[in-house]
């Protein structure tokens, strides 16, 4: 059963790749070539109309790494966070995460790679790793691509559901490895 199991996940998105050009080619009589390469035209132009936005982002986080905004606000929550007897090393993920996919991601594979992927830290690292989302990058590319200037509850309410994914990515390791 395992076989079988493995065998169709490895070719389940080839055959997905195949089976969407043949399906609308034979099924639906589009000109798939021809409807690609329109929504590649319409894809350029959204690449460009977000850059802006996010070379905007991407200074902002610079700027609030290399200011030491970031280790003066993990400073001031690291003892309350020892306290509770949460690895005080996972404190910048919870930062990071929010703001940058690349950054997060490079940072948990450092921590990964210096206490090891089976340790508590590994663990929680990895699991705030699936279980936040970089919402500002999120509301920067999409919102702006779109064009939509307030962004209302969006920005409040991705912040508020990665605070919750990190909490609880912190309590379900310590229950479960703990």
């Amino acid at each position: 059963m395992y076989e079988l199991f493995s065998t169709l996940s490895a070719w389940m998105i080839p055959g997905i790749i195949v089976f969407i050009p043949l399906y609308a080619m034979l099924r639906r009589r589009l000109p798939v070539y021809e409807v690609f390469v329109d929504g590649a035209k319409d894809g350029f132009g959204t690449a460009i109309g977000i850059i802006p936005h996010l070379v905007g982002m991407m200074v902002a986080i610079s700027m609030f790494r290399a200011s030491g905004a970031m280790e003066l606000m993990l400073s001031a929550v690291r003892p309350f966070f020892d306290w509770l007897g949460i690895p005080s090393e996972v404190l910048p993920l919870g930062v990071l995460r929010p703001l940058t996919g690349a950054g997060s991601l490079a940072f948990t594979a450092d921590l990964i790679s210096t206490y090891g992927p089976d340790s508590m830290i590994g663990r929680i690292a990895s699991t705030i790793q699936g279980s936040t989302d970089t919402t500002l990058y999120v509301l920067t590319v999409y919102f702006g691509a779109v064009a939509v200037r307030r962004t209302r509850y969006a920005l409040k309410v991705g912040l508020f559901s990665d605070l919750v994914g990190f909490f609880a990515a912190i309590a379900v390791c310590l229950y479960l490895f703990g």
